[in-house]
């Protein structure tokens, strides 16, 4: 767990910011507290400008403020309708708290179709892309005003990794209402210790999660070893720091280490390896036997249609099963079932996975 800091520069920054940092059950949107965060996120900028893609929680909780709901909403349409509200007075404050650092913000609504979808993923990254070459700080959320349980990400942690892994930023900040990731949770025990770096999320590291979420947010801190995945998978630093913590991103970027910094892997996937592991669910599930285990996990080899044994769901072209890893079909215009003892070996690719990442 003592991998040294390597940041370098950070030419390009994704911060997450949770809705207990910047909501209040009772107002909603914190208006000071969102002054302090634009101030920050502005000041983080510098000269030049460093480009800074701002992933935000808090439609939900704003929404629940404005129609009085005492907690969550546990249906779908109330949680949409509770969004709907929400997402529209959430920009409201953050372009009136940006507006006074000269800065221009850009809303950027996402499900799990736009990312898995290859050519929406791709059209997003250039949005977004074009927006940080108009000197625009865009501003991201999970369209949770449309996003039914099967095209949500589910949290903003993993939506965060997966924005800094499609821009292929430099730097991933969760910022929350905890100093970092701890041997326990240090609330209820004193003898609770911080941990300064991480270099993989390990089991022993996911063992370390307890409960903290709030009524008004998903997830908590295994969303965030999550996203630390991710986000190493990518070759992104991720650092898990306090939101409340005064000019923290500046201090964070001048070098001090506040927070847990979780190290990235060397060997960084490639941009379609990232996308097939993490944006796109599978579609079903191919039984190999005992040589194509062999050769994918130890030789690092292809799919040889031989080797598959059993197909469970159908398959499109270009679709994703799972099986010893990610695998993409290609040329699919029979169902599976019928046709795999028949195809080339052109007609998979596989992308060897260990305990769900790829390697």
């Amino acid at each position: 767990m003592g991998a040294r800091r390597q940041l370098g520069r950070i030419r390009r920054l994704v911060v997450k910011v949770g809705s207990g940092l910047i909501t209040t059950p009772a107002a909603g949107p914190e208006r000071r507290r969102i002054s302090a965060l634009a101030a920050d996120l502005a000041a983080a900028r510098g000269e030049p400008a460093r480009e800074i893609v701002l992933v935000s929680s808090g439609a939900i909780a704003t929404g629940m403020a404005r129609l009085a709901l005492p907690r969550r909403p546990r249906s779908m349409p109330e949680t949409q309708a509770a969004a709907a509200v929400g997402q529209s007075a959430l920009m409201r404050h953050y372009e009136s708290a940006f507006k006074r650092h000269g800065l221009q913000v850009g809303q950027i609504l996402l499900t799990a179709q736009d990312i898995g979808d290859r050519a929406r993923y791709l059209n997003a990254r250039n949005t977004l892309l074009a927006l940080l070459r108009f000197g625009v700080l865009p501003i991201v959320n999970e369209n949770d005003t449309v996003a039914v349980e099967e095209i949500k990400v589910g949290d903003n942690d993993n939506l965060s990794a997966l924005v800094a892994s499609l821009i292929e930023a430099d730097l991933l900040v969760l910022l929350t209402d905890v100093d970092g990731l701890f041997t326990s949770n240090p609330a209820i025990d004193t003898a609770a210790q911080k941990l300064d770096t991480v270099e993989a999320v390990t089991d022993d590291i996911a063992r370390l999660v307890w409960a903290g979420a709030g009524v008004g947010s998903v997830g908590g801190m295994a969303t965030k070893l999550q996203a630390a995945q991710k986000a190493a998978t990518a070759g992104v630093p991720m650092i898990i720091a306090n939101g409340r913590t005064e000019h923290v991103l500046e201090r964070l970027l001048d070098g001090e280490a506040l927070g847990t910094y979780f190290a990235p892997k060397t060997d960084r996937l490639g941009a379609r390896k990232r996308w097939i592991a993490f944006a796109v669910p599978p579609q079903g599930r191919l039984t190999v036997d005992a040589g194509a285990v062999r050769a994918l996990t130890l030789g690092g080899k292809s799919l040889l249609p031989s080797g598959v044994v059993q197909v469970d769901g159908d398959f499109a072209a270009g679709e994703v099963s799972a099986g010893m890893g990610a695998v993409v079909v290609h040329h699919m215009d029979l169902p599976l079932a019928e046709k795999y003892g028949e195809l080339e070996a052109a007609d998979f690719d596989v992308f060897p996975t260990v305990g769900g990442q790829l390697t």
